[in-house]
């Protein structure tokens, strides 16, 4: 689907009109896009969002009605209509691979190009990469807290809008869910589509046994029933048992039963009980209403016997500790040839100047040791003195032995895609690799380790040297 280039805020087509009219629009420029805080008070994130960010910038072009309508605006200069109309992005971008973790004060992406179309991308790509990495994390901590059993997308009546019905519904799997209910993004991305039923079709029946007999004999091979409209061990488990009886007798087999209220731990337990005693072992249970990774986490440690977690509002709406973005910005780090920082009075909000590299440290077994964001030609090693961006004067050593993977790659170049799309499937998979090689401590809910994310000792000089040139007048 194709994107239009006034998604965007009006400033960032403002200060377009102003680079063309300074004559500054061809100068080449980086810039790069990262976030300052872990989401959801937690020790990492999962990167989504590349691959329709890329796809949205391969065909970013201004129509003829778009720009008929910047024009009634009669704000623009009338020369910077013939430059729209014959815009093209043509820029480089480097990203990690979608589904890698990542981490807070670490380039994601950075973008070079001429500051025209390196400035005019900002608000799409930061409401690309922001929503979809917000949702993919908040997936990852949800399927982590599940232990292995499956976790499937509900959210799409919660969610922000249609589009953002269909970027959580990718995000969420490139996380680690194995389904979702959303039929549009099952067509638009491959995704395995999965329901039961709602509480009004029992009871639209006279009663709810005459409805699970219903909805078996209208889907006798994919039938998961709704057990607690009315009771859920009282009647709507046995009335499942019965009707998971009838099946068997026809020769098809009840899937599972779901589990919508109450105590959740307690039900599945009892569920699981009644449905073994009657014979029916291979029944999976369902839990849904109002689940995330603490609730899901609670079930386990009460020792509930949940298959699968139904997960609606707070992942596809990302709710979490934190609020519900993810913060992202987008700094200008090289103009012409020269590298360019944000100084301010908040260290921590200083960005990082020049084109970088971030390089990820491996122990043996490939377990994450620390990050190091290094300027483009730094030579880094095991051994090396290592700087803390939001706090030079704190230096740490890379360790000897470790192995050194640049975390990532040129994905765009000449604004083309340089790689074949990935599936989901596959970012999923390295998502679920990656957690296993962080640092447990990083994966905990409460209070989690902080994981090492550090500069090379020219890019905290080059960094201090701007400062201070800046601190007396000479930026």
């Amino acid at each position: 689907m194709r994107l239009s280039p006034l998604l965007t805020d009006l400033y960032e087509l403002t200060m377009l009109a102003g680079y063309v009219k300074e004559g500054m629009a061809d100068k080449p420029a980086v810039f790069d896009l990262y976030f300052r805080h872990n989401p959801f008070a937690g020790g990492y994130a999962v990167f989504a969002g590349l691959e329709p960010a890329l796809e949205a910038l391969e065909e970013l072009r201004f129509l003829t009605e778009e720009i008929e309508y910047l024009r009634s605006l009669d704000l623009f200069p009338a020369a910077f209509f013939s430059y729209l109309r014959d815009f093209r992005f043509q820029g480089q971008v480097m990203a990690p691979p979608e589904g890698t973790v990542v981490f807070a004060n670490e380039p994601l992406l950075s973008v070079s190009g001429n500051l025209a179309e390196v400035q005019l991308v900002e608000t799409l790509l930061l409401n690309m990469i922001n929503f979809q990495t917000l949702v993919a994390t908040k997936a990852a901590r949800i399927c982590h807290a599940a232990a292995g059993a499956e976790v499937v997308e509900f959210g799409l009546r919660r969610a922000q809008g249609p589009n953002g019905g269909l970027s959580a519904s990718r995000a969420a799997c490139v996380g680690g869910v194995k389904g979702t209910s959303n039929v549009l993004a099952g067509m638009a991305y491959g995704l395995p589509v999965r329901g039961t039923h709602a509480h009004s079709w029992v009871q639209a029946f006279n009663d709810e046994l005459t409805a699970f007999r219903a909805y078996a004999a209208a889907f006798p091979n994919s039938t998961i029933l709704l057990v607690d409209t009315y009771n859920t061990l009282r009647s709507g488990v046995p009335n499942a048992i019965t009707v998971a009886r009838e099946l068997r007798e026809q020769g098809h087999s009840l899937r599972g039963i779901r589990l919508d209220s109450g105590d959740l731990a307690y039900l599945s337990r009892e569920a699981r009980h009644m449905l073994d005693e009657a014979g029916f072992p291979e029944v999976r249970i369902l839990a849904s209403n109002e689940l995330d990774e603490h609730v899901i986490d609670s079930i386990r440690d009460e020792n509930g016997r949940v298959d699968i977690y139904g997960v609606g509002t707070k992942l596809s709406t990302a709710v979490g500790p934190g609020g519900v973005a993810l913060g992202g910005v987008y700094k200008l780090v090289v103009m012409d040839g020269r590298p360019r920082m944000k100084i301010t009075s908040d260290i921590a909000k200083a960005s990082l100047p020049g084109s970088k590299r971030v390089i990820r440290a491996l122990d043996a077994k490939g377990g994450f040791v620390q990050d190091v964001v290094c300027l483009e030609k730094d030579s880094i090693s095991g051994g090396i003195t290592v700087y803390d961006p939001t706090n030079p004067l704190h230096h740490t050593t890379l360790p000897e032995g470790v192995r050194l993977v640049d975390l990532r790659r040129t994905v765009m170049e000449k604004g083309r895609r340089t790689l074949a799309a990935e599936s989901l499937d596959h970012m999923a998979e390295r998502c679920r690799q990656e957690m296993a090689l962080l640092p447990a401590g990083c994966r905990r809910f409460i209070n989690p380790h902080r994981y090492k994310v550090s500069i090379s000792p020219q890019l905290k000089d080059l960094r201090c040297t701007m400062i201070q040139a800046a601190t007396k007048g000479r930026t």
